[in-house]
């Protein structure tokens, strides 16, 4: 099993931003594409954005702006950071390592999935 991890949820007002850290291994990053997704309560998990392993980055359809990534290949950890946070946000964020050939975050093309990290926006 791949070791993979999402670190940085938190409680957060509307209108704030967050960083989130996936902590994975070198051989992910140089092997696999990252992605970032999230999962609301009562919805389907979906995709936001994947970071192939040259450090390229594709979105999901529907995405805003908001949210963009980067990546510390010195700290193997890839990061997810979201702006203007609104209520709608709120959901379990998760990381997760797919084929390398992946440039689209589609949840079933991806196989190590870390824990999950919850975020609420919330006054």
């Amino acid at each position: 099993q791949l070791h993979i991890g999402e670190s940085g949820g938190g409680l957060v007002q509307p209108g704030g931003s967050l960083r989130l850290s996936c902590a994975t291994t070198r051989f992910a990053l140089d092997h696999y594409t990252i992605g970032w997704f999230r999962q609301a309560p009562g919805k389907a998990r979906e995709g936001i954005l994947c970071m192939s392993n040259d450090g390229r980055v594709y979105y999901g359809d529907s995405i805003e702006g908001r949210f963009t990534a980067s990546r510390d290949i010195a700290k193997n950890t890839v990061y997810l950071q979201i702006q203007s946070l609104k209520p709608e946000d709120t959901a379990v964020y998760y990381c997760a390592a797919g084929d390398s050939r992946s440039y689209y975050p589609d949840v079933d093309e991806y196989v190590h999935w870390g824990q999950g990290t919850q975020v609420t926006v919330s006054s």
